[in-house]
């Protein structure tokens, strides 16, 4: 428990600093994040006897970041088809292999839908024009995740009894489910509150989004995090790896992260298009 704790302090303390410092450096930090849990993810496809085409997911990946940060944004829509050749190629190099294997075409694709696209909305944010925007947006991001995820553990683990799906991940509990979800939105509403409290720029998420933002991130948390332990159990692996002393790999950190992200960015365009 000790172990957690401190780890996740340094790991929070860590986050604040790169949100703050924002623009190259968290995008550097993304960068590596996001490359990290692909490649614990394909070694994890791999102790499960798999073998995943990588090469396509990489320099797909690549292009897809510059893209996100460089091209002009009435280009963007051009990363769609982009997404669907590195897909496509993906998929096309296993069928010439000696032994194709369907599970194989689909496992080597799944790194790419589940980590890559959904990081892009992470550079993605980095095109608002107001720093203000920007830090409150990742504030938000990471609040959902982490208020959710810590309310979760310790609800959970105190007074959970009833399962929540247990076919997935035994310990969850339907006590711990309620109060992420609680703790989610706790964590955009707080966001939302110290951004309005410390700025009155434009452009800054509502009260109204940040509680929809925190409910619907927090349903993409708890969906990211038993997707993610339905691979850990498929491949037969506890974590993606031990980076993080008490909190696993970079993957079992990411995992809720992504899905929130899109959760977050989708409540973003929907409340921009309220107000227009």
């Amino acid at each position: 428990m000790l172990k957690r704790v401190v780890t996740g302090i340094i790991m929070i303390l860590a986050l604040v600093l790169i949100v703050a410092l924002g623009g190259v450096p968290f995008a550097l930090v993304a960068a590596l994040a996001l490359s990290l849990s692909a490649h614990e993810m394909f070694i994890a496809l791999k102790t499960a006897g798999h073998r995943p085409v990588k090469w396509p997911f990489w320099a797909g990946s690549a292009c897809m970041v510059l893209g996100a940060l460089l091209i002009p944004a009435a280009q963007i829509p051009l990363l769609i088809p982009a997404a669907a050749a590195v897909c496509l190629v993906t998929i096309a190099l296993v069928f010439f292999r000696d032994d194709p294997k369907l599970e194989d075409a689909l496992l080597s694709v799944m790194p790419f839908i589940v980590i890559t696209l959904p990081g892009l909305y992470l550079f993605a944010i980095l095109r608002y024009d107001l720093k203000a925007v920007q830090v409150t947006l990742y504030a938000m991001i990471f609040s959902i995740s982490i208020f959710g995820d810590t309310l979760a553990y310790f609800v959970g683990s105190q007074f959970g009894k009833r399962k929540f799906c247990p076919a997935v991940s035994p310990k969850k509990t339907v006590a711990g489910a309620v109060a992420g979800l609680l703790g989610s939105l706790a964590g955009a509403l707080a966001t939302g509150l110290i951004a309005h409290t410390a700025t009155t720029v434009a452009g800054l998420p509502s009260l109204a989004e940040c509680a929809v933002a925190g409910l619907a991130g927090g349903l993409a948390a708890q969906m990211g995090d038993l997707f993610a332990s339905l691979i850990k159990r498929h491949c037969g692996v506890k974590d993606f790896s031990g980076i993080f002393p008490g909190h696993g790999g970079m993957m079992d950190r990411m995992d809720s992260i992504l899905f929130v992200t899109v959760a977050v960015f989708c409540c973003r365009i929907l409340f921009r298009l309220i107000i227009l």
